[in-house]
């Protein structure tokens, strides 16, 4: 890694070790979530890069937090991304999230509600894009992401990184056929990362099957899915 890049060695040397240690213990089992993981500088997207690799998460300002690589990874892995899909993610928070996708696929769609954050992270890529091209297939904006991005819809997979208490149903639509969702499901105290896979039949019937990802031995707490005006969406 240090022969073929111009990364900081440093860092180079501590994203490996996260590797090891995420892949022993099984938060990815897809060799090519790992390589991802492996080519994504985490350092340029957590706004404090000496604890880049911590495995934790941190704050990034505007109350928002850059989850911790372990679960950044061990989502990613059941989402399974693959190059010709399009993947639509709610919360572009650092942008790393983002950048890992576009190592996966080539059709990354990321929405943030807050302004000021999404121009943060916008600039980051904008400047790393001559170094990463992949990072120009990451389509951006500011919006509510509770609504989805219908004019690019269907999505053949979506992940959802901020926390709500219900699956909004117009994700739900946008998801094309034999799609996944990826979605931490629960109270502000701890969130159920589910993987959603919707079927659907030659009638329209339609059928979802629900997995815990950590198959009940974890709660998550993420930052909630908030509306416009700053409240959180809830189940009507």
């Amino acid at each position: 890694m240090v022969k073929h890049t111009d990364q900081n060695a440093r860092f180079l040397r501590e994203r490996w070790d996260l590797a090891t240690l995420l892949g022993g213990r099984g938060d990815f089992t897809h060799k090519r979530v790992r390589e991802a993981f492996l080519l994504t500088p985490r350092e340029y997207f957590s706004r404090n890069p000496r604890r880049a690799y911590d495995n934790a998460a941190l704050p990034i300002g505007y109350g928002q937090t850059i989850s911790g690589p372990d679960l950044v990874a061990h989502m990613t892995d059941y989402l399974d991304p693959l190059p010709g899909q399009k993947v639509l993610e709610i919360g572009t928070g650092s942008g790393y999230q983002s950048a890992l996708l576009s190592e996966l696929c080539n059709y990354v769609y990321t929405i943030e509600i807050i302004d000021a954050l999404a121009r943060e992270t916008d600039a980051i890529f904008k400047r790393l894009e001559p170094r990463y091209p992949e990072y120009r297939n990451i389509m951006r904006k500011v919006d509510d992401g509770y609504y989805g991005w219908e004019e690019y819809a269907p999505f053949d997979k979506i992940i959802v990184t901020c926390g709500i208490d219900h699956v909004p149903p117009p994700l739900m639509q946008q998801l094309a056929p034999n799609g996944t969702m990826v979605i931490p499901i629960g109270p502000p105290s701890g969130q159920t990362v589910l993987r959603i896979v919707k079927k659907v039949t030659p009638d329209g019937t339609v059928s979802l099957t629900r997995e815990d990802i950590y198959h009940g031995m974890v709660k998550v707490g993420f930052v909630p899915l908030t509306t416009w005006g700053g409240g959180v969406h809830r189940a009507q």
